[in-house]
């Protein structure tokens, strides 16, 4: 029997009476849940390397080294699950996705499969299950994270550890195929109801053996978009899920590092649920076992806004626009409140600041109210009553509201004020602008478009943005600023296109279209420029 064909038949075994993708209505639970807890922790965090990768490209005594000596001294003496899961529901996370096996192949659980394991270490327990355990008690849903890849297993085969090159991927190499089904079902079948699975590698026949013995679980990456340190520019249809983390490594680095403030990684969620997507937000923590002061630092940051603004970031779904410049919208699934999540400049306390919010309409019985606060009283200041008041114009809703609610003792909050609306209606409709292709013309570049609607408007602007394009090699580094092509005026739907400046050919490129609203300012999906 020929390998392929064995693979095949692996393939199909996986398959029999297995589920074909996630249910509908697992996926429309998963969407509510909205804020995830990714957990980057390995064997090689003792070191502060990126997880796992270092072994691609490394000397055979390199090798040696990673698969025999770190096991013997990985020992997280100092891992408190419980405490971990405190800290999470305190958080606000409403789901937790733990790296059981990475691409080296180290198992975080008991496993039959391989000596290369936890149980193999002087810690000597399974780390997962007491995870699982802590953080089912606080009633957090439980993830796994698991890579086909496998660098232990492939060493051992004698196979070139890569990415991305054939050999590697389970489905055309049986014996790493088989390994992966074992594990996958020891996964599926020890832990009791997993929630979410993390295929960070090719899913094909690892989910639909996932599928078969735990029909409810939600597969993530594998089956819905998964976009990885950066968030789309528009709302990806349905259940999506964007994954960050608060430094530049996924795995605990000690130095060298610079983590995002509780502001930034705030608005990245903030963002991300107006895009109608959830958040794994991730936490490395220390090969002793304890999370990083800094991490934890930001993950309480985190907890207090989230104990004012919550509403606005469970069970919700995108409103007819993302945002209005700094002002991001998500609607209560229900349909019943419209949040604006106003970011920016920090809204200084005692402050009334009035804001436009050109979108929105209000409907009879509507009513506006800071999140948080009871708009009754302000701290010291009897006198002042800071009630929040609303009145509709031409131009949409305009609303004065005050920061009442004191969370800090200097009374400096960094962080957004969100302002829940009852009774909202459209007050516009948005135009729809498509991003189509890029055509090479020898050194010319040109851009193409197409406006689909001019929603309410009788003329508008329309334009595209370009930019270089990282790939995975640069995936760390800044984004380069948009640079804009202006395309003209349209007075009906139609095609538009514009020549782009000069475009350097040994570099990658992506680009989108622009319409410009009077109201607001719109994006089509970002596309790449091909070679």
């Amino acid at each position: 029997m020929s390998s392929r064909l064995l693979s095949l038949l692996l393939l199909l075994a996986a398959c029999v009476s297995a589920p074909a993708q996630n249910k509908p209505e697992r996926l429309e639970w998963f969407r509510d849940l909205g804020f995830g807890l990714f957990i980057h922790w390995s064997l090689d965090s003792q070191v502060g390397s990126v997880i796992s990768h270092s072994l691609v490209g490394a000397s055979l005594q390199y090798v040696e080294r990673f698969f025999t000596e770190l096991p013997r001294t990985f020992n997280p003496t100092e891992y408190d699950p419980v405490e971990w899961a405190r800290l999470a529901k305190l958080s606000g996370f409403q789901y937790v996705v733990f790296t059981t096996k990475h691409h080296s192949g180290f198992c975080m659980f008991d496993t039959k499969t391989t000596d290369f394991s936890i149980m193999n270490t002087p810690y000597g327990r399974d780390i997962t299950a007491e995870l699982v355990q802590a953080f089912r008690a606080e009633g957090i849903p439980i993830g796994f994270y698991f890579s086909p890849d496998d660098f232990h297993f492939l060493s051992e085969q004698g196979t070139l550890l890569s990415r991305r090159r054939p050999e590697v991927f389970p489905e055309n190499n049986p014996g790493l195929m088989k390994h992966d089904l074992a594990q996958i079902r020891e996964l599926m079948t020890n832990y009791g109801p997993v929630d979410v699975l993390f295929l960070d590698g090719p899913p094909e026949g690892l989910r639909e053996l996932a599928w078969q013995i735990q029909p409810n679980v939600v597969v993530t990456r594998g089956a819905i978009e998964t976009p990885e340190q950066y968030t789309p520019g528009l709302p990806l249809e349905g259940a999506w899920e964007g994954n960050l983390t608060m430094g530049v490594q996924w795995q605990y680095r000690p130095t060298n590092d610079t983590l995002k403030s509780g502001t930034e990684l705030l608005r990245t969620l903030i963002e991300t649920r107006a895009k109608g997507g959830n958040l794994l937000l991730n936490i490395a923590p220390h090969p002793r076992g304890s999370i990083p002061g800094p991490q934890e630092d930001r993950l309480r940051e985190i907890a207090l806004w989230m104990l004012v603004n919550r509403d606005s970031i469970y069970d919700v779904r995108p409103w007819i626009i993302t945002n209005e410049a700094d002002i991001w919208f998500t609607r209560s699934k229900d349909g019943a409140t419209l949040y604006a999540l106003v970011a920016g400049e920090p809204w200084k306390y005692a402050e009334e600041k009035t804001l436009l919010l050109r979108s929105v309409r209000l409907g009879a019985g509507g009513a506006v109210r800071v999140l948080g606060q009871n708009d009754k009283a302000l701290e010291y200041r009897p006198e002042v009553v800071p009630a929040t008041h609303w009145r509709q114009t031409e131009a949409g809703l305009e609303i004065s509201a005050t920061r009442a609610q004191r969370l800090y003792n200097d009374r400096r909050w960094p962080n957004p004020v969100v302002l829940a609306i009852g009774g909202a209606e459209p007050n516009l409709q948005p135009p729809v602008v498509l991003t189509l292709d890029a055509e090479r013309q020898g050194s010319k570049t040109v851009l193409h478009g197409r406006l689909d609607s001019l929603g309410d408007a009788d003329s508008l602007e329309v334009a595209f943005e370009v930019r270089r394009l990282k790939d995975m090699a640069d995936l760390y580094e800044p984004d380069d600023p948009w640079r804009t092509v202006e395309a003209g005026k349209l007075a009906a739907p139609g095609a538009f296109a514009a020549e782009a400046p000069a475009l350097d050919p040994a570099r990658t490129w992506e680009f989108r279209a622009v319409v410009r609203h009077p109201a607001i300012t719109l994006y089509g999906a970002v596309k790449p420029v091909a070679p």
